[in-house]
């Protein structure tokens, strides 16, 4: 016979003696009238990068999608199945989110499956495949001299925030919100270890530390 795993279990219940009454009434409502977040993240499946947790937020508040190393493919209007972008489209095109956040991490196992070519990842794979968007046909990623193999896959990390903002910009129903000034896209990384975030600076094309700079006001 199968069991439910009991820690899950044990965390209903202290959600529903503990949190569940002060945001009885919030359910209720999202229940009633529906949900209108104003902010999708697309995140990594790791288990230490929930953006819920990360950001504090409540019920309702954020409209997340989670895949392996938070890639964002093409846009691809094939008559294949393509999870991130229905959910993509459903919330721009019927929750009209205001922002889409791209949130990449420290020690991400896809990226580093990528990086050190490692089961399981083969060109036949599901996760071969997935990685392989991330990469645009010639391109050859290296280690750079002197470069330090953290430095490198943090790099490299960092580098699948800024293409899938790129691959974002490939749906019309992106672009064209974008454009408008009604929709807005943004990156950021957290580094698991200090729980620390940065915020991708896209002039400058750099990660800033919302720390540091909530210390300098």
């Amino acid at each position: 016979m199968q069991t439910f795993p009991p820690r899950l279990i044990e965390g209903y219940r202290a959600f529903t003696s503990q949190r569940l009454p002060t945001e009885q009434s919030r359910y209720r409502e999202l229940s009633e009238i529906g949900q209108s977040p104003e902010v999708m993240v697309i995140g990594c499946c790791d288990s230490r990068v929930s953006p819920e947790v990360i950001f504090d937020v409540g019920p309702g508040e954020l409209f997340v999608v989670r895949n392996v190393a938070n890639l964002v493919p093409v846009y691809q209007p094939d008559g294949g199945a393509h999870g991130v972008s229905a959910a993509l489209e459903y919330a721009v095109s019927v929750l009209r989110v205001k922002h889409i956040v791209v949130l990449g991490h420290a020690q991400c196992g896809g990226i580093r499956a990528f990086i050190d070519k490692i089961e399981p990842l083969s060109p036949g794979d599901f996760i071969g495949k997935w990685m392989a968007m991330f990469i645009k046909p010639g391109e050859i990623v290296e280690q750079r001299d002197r470069e330090t193999m953290q430095d490198f896959t943090v790099r490299i990390e960092k580098a699948a925030v800024f293409r899938s903002l790129e691959n974002l910009m490939t749906f019309p129903f992106v672009r064209t919100p974008v454009e408008r000034g009604e929709l807005q896209l943004h990156g950021a990384y957290f580094g698991v270890a200090e729980g620390s975030l940065f915020v991708l600076d896209r002039e400058a094309k750099e990660f800033r530390s919302v720390r540091e700079e909530a210390n300098s006001e």
